[in-house]
C-alpha cells in the first residue's frame, strides 16, 4: 500500500468520524442551546484555544491530515484549498474606546478569539471586518438559526475592537499568525462622507503596515447588513471607484478584493466590475449576507447567510462571472452564501469561481466543514 493510499484512507476515515460525531452527538447537544447561546460558547472556547500551546501542533495535524492538496490561485493570492472562512467569526470583541481596546490589549486579553487556532485547524482565514474605530455593536440577541433552511441570521452590528487595536494586538504576535491570511476592512456603518470613508480606510490599512502585518489580500466590505445602520450608500459605482482606488494607492502589491451584497440590480453589478476591472480590484466575493427581517421583531433587519442566502448568492455571482466573460476583465470571483456540500460548492465553481467563502457551514457540519466541503466536491468532478 502507497502513502499517498494510506493518506486517503486515513482522510476518509477521519472525515467519516467527524461527520458521524458532530452530527450524531455534538451538533444535538450544541443545538439544544439558543444560537446566541452556543455562539458565545464558541467564543470563550476560542480564546481559551488560543492560549493552548500543546493543543496547536495537534489541530494542525488534523487539518494537515484532513483536506487533500488542491492548490488554487485567486485574486492574486496562492491558497493551499479553494476554501476561506469568511469574515465575521475573527474579528474580535466589542469596545465602546479606542483607549478601552488598548487597556485591553494592555492587560493581557486575547481581544481576537481564535486568531491562532482557527486558521491551524481550517487554512486560509479573512480576519474582521474592522473599522477604523472600536464598535460595540448590537445588543440583546443578535444571532439565529433557522434549521430547517441550514441557515444563521445574525445583526451583530459590526463589532470589533477597531483597526488601530486590531493592528497593534497582531502585530504584537506576527510571528505567530497564519502563512496565508486576509484582512477584512468596512467603513464604519453611518459614515456617508465619501472623503470621510477614504480617509478610514487609508488611516486603517496605514496601522496594520505600521505593525509590520502584511496580509496576502485585503479585502473591502462595501456591504453590511447586520448593522442595522448601514447607509447602504457604499455600493454607488463612485463610491467605490474612490475608496478602491485610494485603498489600492496605499496597497502597494497586496491584491485588493471588494464584498458586495445581494440586493443590487444586475446593471449595478455589471457597472461595478468595469470600474473593479479598470482600477485593479483583484476579486470580487459574492455574497455578504441577505438582510431580512430578524425573527425577534420584524421592524429590525439581520443578515441572513447560509441555505435562505444561497440561491441569490449564486444568481449575483452569475451576473459578474457573464459581465467578467463578456467583457474579458481579469477581476475573479469568489463565491460565498450558503455552501455547505459539494453541490452547493460546484454552483459557483461552474461559474468559474475558483475559491469559495463560508462560515454557517460549520455551524451545521462542524469544525472540520471546509475539508468535507471539498472531499465532496472532488468526488462531483469525477463522477
Amino acid at each position: 500500500m502507497t502513502d499517498s493510499v494510506s493518506r486517503k484512507l486515513a482522510r476518509a476515515a477521519l472525515l467519516h468520524t467527524n461527520r458521524a460525531l458532530y452530527a450524531g452527538l455534538l451538533r444535538p447537544l450544541i443545538f439544544r442551546q439558543s444560537a446566541q447561546d452556543a455562539h458565545e460558547r464558541m467564543i470563550r472556547w476560542l480564546r481559551w484555544a488560543d492560549s493552548q500551546a500543546w493543543l496547536l501542533p495537534f489541530v494542525g495535524m488534523v487539518r494537515t491530515l484532513a483536506f487533500r492538496s488542491e492548490a488554487v490561485t485567486v485574486g492574486g493570492v496562492t491558497l493551499e484549498a479553494p476554501l476561506i472562512l469568511a469574515a465575521g467569526l475573527v474579528k474580535g470583541d466589542g469596545f465602546d474606546s479606542e483607549a478601552a481596546a488598548l487597556d485591553a490589549v494592555s492587560s493581557g486579553r486575547n481581544i481576537i478569539p481564535g486568531w491562532r487556532v482557527l486558521p491551524r485547524l481550517v487554512g486560509a482565514v479573512e480576519f474582521g471586518s474592522f473599522t477604523r474605530w472600536p464598535r460595540l455593536g448590537n445588543p440583546g440577541t443578535v444571532v439565529w438559526r433557522d434549521v430547517d433552511t441550514h441557515s444563521s441570521q445574525n445583526r451583530v452590528g459590526l463589532r470589533n475592537p477597531g483597526a488601530r487595536v486590531a493592528a497593534v494586538f497582531l502585530g504584537a504576535r506576527k510571528d505567530h499568525l497564519p502563512p496565508v491570511f486576509g484582512i477584512n476592512l468596512a467603513v464604519s456603518p453611518g459614515v456617508d462622507d465619501p472623503a470621510e470613508q477614504t480617509r478610514e480606510i487609508v488611516e486603517s490599512l496605514a496601522f496594520f503596515f505600521e505593525q509590520g502585518i502584511k496580509p496576502d489580500w485585503i479585502t473591502l466590505n462595501l456591504s453590511c447588513p447586520n448593522t442595522g445602520d448601514d447607509p447602504g450608500s457604499h455600493q454607488t459605482i463612485d463610491g467605490a471607484r474612490l475608496v478602491c482606488g485610494a485603498a489600492l494607492d496605499a496597497l502597494g502589491d497586496i491584491p485588493l478584493w471588494v464584498k458586495l451584497g445581494p440586493t443590487l440590480a444586475d446593471e449595478q453589478y455589471r457597472a461595478l466590475m468595469a470600474v473593479f476591472a479598470e482600477i485593479g480590484v483583484r476579486a470580487v466575493v459574492a455574497t455578504n449576507t441577505l438582510p431580512m427581517s430578524s425573527p425577534d421583531d420584524p421592524g429590525v433587519q439581520a443578515g441572513v447567510g447560509g441555505g435562505r442566502l444561497h440561491t441569490r448568492a449564486v444568481e449575483v455571482a452569475a451576473a459578474l462571472a457573464g459581465e467578467k466573460n463578456v467583457q474579458n476583465y481579469t477581476v475573479d470571483i469568489v463565491g460565498c452564501g450558503g455552501v455547505q456540500d459539494g453541490a452547493t460548492y460546484q454552483d459557483f465553481a461552474r461559474l468559474g469561481a475558483r475559491a469559495v467563502q463560508y462560515w454557517t457551514a460549520m455551524i451545521y457540519r462542524g469544525p472540520l466543514a471546509a475539508a468535507l466541503i471539498a472531499g465532496e466536491a472532488g468526488s462531483q468532478d469525477k463522477s
